[in-house]
């Protein structure tokens, strides 16, 4: 029997010049094409072998080829429909930036650039000169660097000013964001002694007061964007930490995190500490992310007082830290919105889907229950809470909506995750639900037409 089922086997050569084959081979280089035939081939000689396999159709295995063939055709890092209600997801890339933003960024790639090269006159430049002024303007500092992102910025900051020297801390701020990162741990590399004060919910402007040696180098604060603590608590306002710092003649820096620029009250969503209000309180430096709550790349960024940017700059740990040409090239345009406000809120991805009024997202809710229903899709609209994500606003949801497909949760999860394209819902009460919350408006017919592809599968 086992004799008969090798004999059907078919060999790699047979199989690349099958007419459907050539037509796979054009969007995949030759070498993984072929070993992709060959692992397919191979797949079912070991099925064969282990008694797995004890009959198959030549199509059946032509279908398990194609299947291998198309996976390695695709790049690893590629598009996924985010379904799950979490605008800035850490795991599917934080923040989208917008269309202009990414054209700028193709359009400085592709050919040859200015990054650090001053056309005016005709010499050297920086590649921090493209979007200094652009972030003054928007925060209010005098001066900026960037880094390539807001753990880096923290960390050259304790390098220049704190190194061999102390950073007094809150114990109630001393965070450890995604992948195990802690603030201790950075300061530790940075070179700088951690001074805690206080307690975990209570720390008075008398504890950093008691603190102060001669060895103080800074007095950090950390906006605890991704936990909260409530109930019997008490922190010290930014507006007590620099005068404690001016009092001693002790740098003071507010590491905010998630970078926002924008006052989330006026759109009814929570609100969370704004750059601005931070360099207006007089803080000498403030650190934030720029993929998280700002809506731009990857990369952090340091705002303050000139005399100690001027002195980051001159950092030889920098270059080790800085900043592509892509990131300058996808911030400049991100930023440029800010100079208006109503700008940024409608054209920044991030902005535009957290401050989205919930009858907007209940709207799109509905329509993509349509889309579903005339495919044949069992499926309910329903409200839902999402989460801004990106580790800020820690608790907080808000209102939004979506759609539940009938069928296992766990089936449904699992195919929707592992297709083309790559849809990654959420399971709720042992329901799975595709959020509406970030899906794009291009991608609703892309999710009805899989979603109809699956669960067709699956009757």
């Amino acid at each position: 029997m086992k004799k008969e089922l090798f004999k059907k086997l078919p060999k790699v050569d047979e199989v690349i010049k099958l007419p459907e084959m050539k037509e796979l081979a054009k969007n995949i280089d030759y070498f993984s094409f072929t070993e992709g035939i060959r692992e397919g081939i191979d797949r079912y000689r070991r099925g064969i072998l282990e008694g797995n396999i004890t009959t198959f159709e030549k199509e059946d295995i032509l279908e398990e080829i194609r299947g291998i063939v198309t996976k390695r055709s695709q790049f690893n890092l590629k598009n996924v429909i985010n379904a799950t209600g979490t605008v800035v997801h850490t795991n599917l890339g934080r923040s989208l930036i917008s269309e202009k933003a990414a054209k700028n960024v193709v359009d400085v790639i592709t050919s040859y650039n200015n990054l650090e090269y001053n056309l005016e006159k005709g010499g050297r430049g920086s590649r921090y000169d493209h979007v200094e002024e652009l972030i003054c303007q928007v925060t209010g500092a005098e001066a900026a660097v960037l880094t390539n992102n807001n753990a880096a910025a923290v960390m050259l900051a304790l390098n220049e000013f704190a190194n061999n020297g102390e950073a007094v801390v809150s114990r109630g701020e001393l965070v450890e964001i995604g992948g195990s990162f802690r603030v201790p741990d950075i300061m530790e590399l940075s070179g700088t002694k951690l001074v805690e004060v206080g307690t975990t919910n209570r720390t008075h402007a008398r504890d950093y007061r008691k603190a102060i040696t001669e060895d103080t180098s800074m007095l950090l604060k950390i906006h605890t964007s991704n936990y909260k603590i409530i109930g019997f608590t008490k922190t010290v306002t930014n507006e007590e930490l620099v005068e404690i710092g001016r009092e001693n003649n002790v740098l003071t820096m507010e590491d905010l995190g998630s970078g926002v620029l924008v006052d989330f009250s006026k759109y009814g969503v929570k609100k969370e500490p704004t750059v601005q209000e931070s360099i207006a309180s007089g803080i000498d430096l403030v650190t934030f992310s720029g993929d998280k709550l700002l809506g731009g790349p990857q990369l952090g960024v340091i705002v303050g007082k000139k005399k100690y940017i001027d002195r980051l700059k001159k950092n030889q740990l920098l270059r080790a830290l800085r900043v592509s040409k892509m990131t300058i090239a996808a911030l400049e345009p991100t930023l440029r919105y800010y100079l208006d406000e109503r700008e940024a809120v409608a054209e920044i991805p991030t902005l535009r889907m957290i401050l989205e009024a919930p009858e907007k997202v209940e709207a799109r809710a509905e329509r993509l229950h349509k889309l579903l229903t005339d495919r044949g899709v069992a499926c309910e609209a329903m409200e839902t809470e999402a989460t801004i994500g990106g580790g800020s606003m820690p608790g907080e949801t808000v209102e939004s909506y979506g759609v539940a497909i009938e069928g296992n949760s766990v089936e449904l999860e699992k195919a929707f995750r592992l297709g083309t394209p790559n849809i990654v819902g959420m399971i709720r009460n042992d329901r799975f639900i595709l959020d509406v919350k970030a899906i794009q408006e291009n991608e609703m017919e892309v999710v009805a037409e899989r979603a109809a592809e699956i669960t067709g599968k699956m009757k």
